[in-house]
């Protein structure tokens, strides 16, 4: 209808809406029925007057009827609280109920090696937990206090730390299962088998009981807690391994979604093992038996009831919503990129995720098909081209270790070997996300790929050289000068990538000097993103205190590899070199993960420039207009 029939029609209502916020003794539950009532006009008047004084004006009533709910209505944030603790929760608990099974008994199992590890070798302890840690326990049971490790420190800020370093554990091993759960499972291991090291060193010294009634007044809510958090990340890696009915994506974003509310329902427990560690642990000695028993079999039995009997009871209860079909926003149906067209900097950040979920199945198959075995062989040889480095702790991990694996040291002839090696792989890398954009709804044929870089690879790697070549010879303190310099050269490669006429070098550098400053922003943006994503396995803290010491704060790449050199110690006096290799491997991934996202952000800047001198987009629009028009005709 028109604007003025679609005013008339409902301004007596809006009017009398407007009165009836004003009025002082408005209920809430009649506000929340106007908050309704407008946003169904709001988003009629989105659809039909998108630049209309209309849409404006509606906009603003919802918004001041939205305040208005809540205003009057504080009560109704402590009703929602109260629904998601004792509802929304439990129900989330119940779907994951499997996973978090699975949890629990690997994590039994695994500490179940430990006792079974320490009754054949009692020296094993020494290997999971360190001499010193060890030694320093037996001088204490001779002192006549097995866990005087606990009155170390002053309560509070043993409160403090602990309770810090129990989230941070409880965190990585939930987000761990991103890795297909496997990262989970390698902490869970970890950590069981240490536990079950642990109890068996003090049942063989005689101790059992002491030990357990000291160790589980705080260790029923810690443990339980980590084995949460490795269901939790179970639950979320499953979302990847399993997506049933829904895409990969969405599942896991569902997936993601659940284990984050899990999480969110730990941090209670977590803070509380805390608060018994560093203030009634430490006084073992002088409770009661009773006392002891009591707080152990009180959080267990909290941990239960809540984690096991009310999510069954709940589901019982409620059970459409136990079978409730999990829900996706926005369908099953990608929004249809328009790459030529001119975009703002935050457009072109959005729209790049965007194309890389649409995009992601070619071009990460032939990535990790055929570039990613070829890069794992160059890392391999610099590997024994650099035993010496990979054979030892560093006190950068990341920085000297990727070193290795790209050449960026030039320690000898094989650095500028590999540097040449990596330039040629990471161009073959630019050109499967290009193909891979521009044959668009087509699928993986690696003829038509390899036809493509036939034509294309000679003059895309000349263009991606000088880029490549600056940043490799350029010391590493004056690396981020490079950013400045770099915008110059960003999108060369993506106009040789994605032209469809002659492929001119002359060209690529002339668009790259008009992209300036979007080629700028770009990248610190970019640089920004990568710098975030990479800290769980490559922590800026996660620095030695020394140069054989622990990380000053570990990131979840430093506990894996832990675990890792813990358990090939056993097997070789080289473990050091294993570990580092995986290292690499895992930052190998990242690196194939995230590349992708800047060679798709240089093409929308070379698509923004492309639109801004030749207009492509808007030609297409106006054809596919005249078509819409002369269909209507007929």
């Amino acid at each position: 209808m028109k604007e003025t029939k679609f005013i008339d029609k409902n301004k007596d209502k809006w009017s009398q809406f407007e009165r009836t916020y004003s009025d002082t003794q408005n209920k809430p539950e009649e506000l929340s029925q106007l908050y309704i009532d407008i946003t169904e006009d709001l988003g009629y008047a989105q659809t039909f007057y998108k630049h209309r004084s209309v849409k404006v004006y509606l906009n603003q009533l919802a918004q001041k009827v939205f305040s208005g709910v809540h205003k009057h209505g504080g009560g109704e944030i402590w009703r929602r609280m109260y629904h998601v603790v004792t509802v929304s929760l439990p129900i989330e608990i119940y779907k994951s109920r499997k996973n978090l099974l699975i949890a629990l008994i690997s994590f039994l199992v695994y500490a179940f090696i430990g006792v079974v590890s320490t009754h054949y070798n009692p020296d094993f302890p020494r290997i999971i937990m360190g001499d010193f840690y060890v030694d320093m326990t037996l001088q204490n049971i001779e002192k006549g206090n097995p866990l005087a490790v606990y009155e170390g420190q002053e309560q509070l800020s043993m409160f403090i730390n602990i309770t810090t370093n129990n989230l941070k554990v409880a965190l990585l091993t939930f987000f761990a299962g991103f890795f297909a759960s496997i990262g989970t499972h390698i902490l869970l291991f970890s950590n069981g088998v240490m536990l079950g090291a642990f109890q068996y060193f003090f049942k063989l010294k005689g101790l059992l009981v002491t030990s357990f009634l000291g160790i589980w007044i705080h260790g029923a809510f810690e443990i339980s807690t980590i084995v949460l958090a490795g269901g939790a990340g179970i639950t979320m890696g499953n979302g990847w391994l399993f997506p049933k009915t829904f895409t990969r994506l969405q599942s896991f974003k569902i997936a993601s979604i659940r284990g984050m509310k899990i999480m969110l329902s730990l941090i209670p427990f977590i803070i509380v093992a805390g608060f018994l560690e560093s203030f009634v642990t430490r006084n073992y000695q002088t409770l009661p038996e009773w006392s002891k028993w009591g707080i152990i079999y009180f959080s267990f039995a909290l941990i239960i009831f809540y984690y096991i009997v009310y999510p069954f009871y709940i589901a019982r209860k409620y059970p459409e919503l136990a079978d409730q079909e999990d829900l996706v926003e926005n369908g099953k149906t990608p929004q249809k990129i328009v790459f030529y067209k001119i975009r703002s900097i935050g457009e072109i950040m959005r729209d790049a995720f965007e194309v890389y979920w649409q995009f992601s199945k070619k071009f990460l198959l032939i990535l990790f098909t055929l570039i990613f075995p070829l890069a794992l062989i160059v890392v391999y040889f610099q590997g024994l081209s650099h035993v010496d480095r990979m054979l030892v702790q560093h006190w950068y991990d990341w920085y000297a270790l990727t070193q290795l694996m790209f050449g960026f040291g030039l320690y000898n002839g094989w650095d500028l070997l590999a540097g040449f090696a990596w330039s040629i792989l990471i161009t073959l890398s630019f050109g499967a996300v290009f193909w891979s954009v521009t044959t668009k709804d087509e699928g993986v044929n690696y003829r038509d790929f390899f036809n493509y870089l036939k034509k294309r690879f000679f003059k895309m790697y000349v263009a991606l050289s000088l880029f490549y070549w600056l940043f490799f010879f350029i010391p590493i303190e004056f690396k981020v000068v490079l950013l400045f310099i770099l915008p110059f050269l960003t999108i060369n490669t993506a106009v040789i990538g994605m032209e469809k006429g002659e492929l001119s070098l002359k060209k690529a550098f002339s668009y790259g000097k008009k992209s300036y400053v979007n080629s700028l922003s770009i990248l610190l943006l970019y640089s920004l993103i990568v710098c975030v994503a990479i800290q769980p396995i490559a922590l800026v803290f996660s620095v030695q205190e020394n140069w054989s010491g622990e990380p000053m704060m570990v990131d979840l790449l430093d506990m894996i590899t832990d675990f890792l050199n813990r358990a090939l110690i056993l097997f070789t006096d080289d473990y050091m070199y294993y570990s580092n290799f995986f290292r690499q491997f895992v930052y190998l991934l990242f690196l194939f993960i995230m590349l992708p996202v800047f060679v798709i952000l240089t093409i929308l800047i070379y698509c923004d420039i492309v639109e801004k001198h030749e207009l492509i987009g808007l030609k297409e629009q106006f054809q596919f207009f005249g078509k819409q028009k002369n269909k209507n005709k007929k």
